[in-house]
């Protein structure tokens, strides 16, 4: 196993509501999260973010303030991810794109109904988003 992996993702709010993707790929395939993932070597952290976040979703955004940190080892995986707050650019829908299967705007109090990463709800619970 390589060793930990620097991983980013975007807590996008907007009127009691999340953005979620459903993961396309493994880890954690067909599972419920925000958008996000690795950051590549020499890529800053917010940059990474913006390109994830427009992979992922079609949207363009602004980088905000660093929410937290979860740590996600597994078998044949490491990762430390950095997920911050963001706010979306110019007003669009969101698009499944690479990476994931599915996009949409979640309410916040239907997010414990939907099949989610591990420790997803716990950890937005921790950090006051959900």
């Amino acid at each position: 196993m390589a060793g930990p992996q620097i991983a980013v993702g975007a807590i996008i709010q907007r009127e009691g509501e999340l953005l979620m993707v459903k993961r396309a790929r493994e880890p954690a395939l067909g599972l419920w999260s925000i958008p996000g993932g690795r950051v590549g070597t020499g890529e800053l952290l917010a940059d990474a973010l913006r390109r994830e976040v427009l992979e992922e979703t079609g949207l363009t955004i602004e980088v905000g303030e660093l929410a937290g940190i979860l740590e996600v080892p597994g078998p044949d995986f490491h990762y430390v991810i950095l997920d911050h707050f963001a706010t979306i650019v110019a007003d669009a829908d969101p698009r499944a794109g690479s990476d994931v299967s599915d996009v949409r705007w979640v309410r916040v109090e239907d997010i414990g109904d939907l099949e989610c990463t591990p420790r997803f709800v716990e950890t937005m619970k921790a950090w006051n988003v959900l």
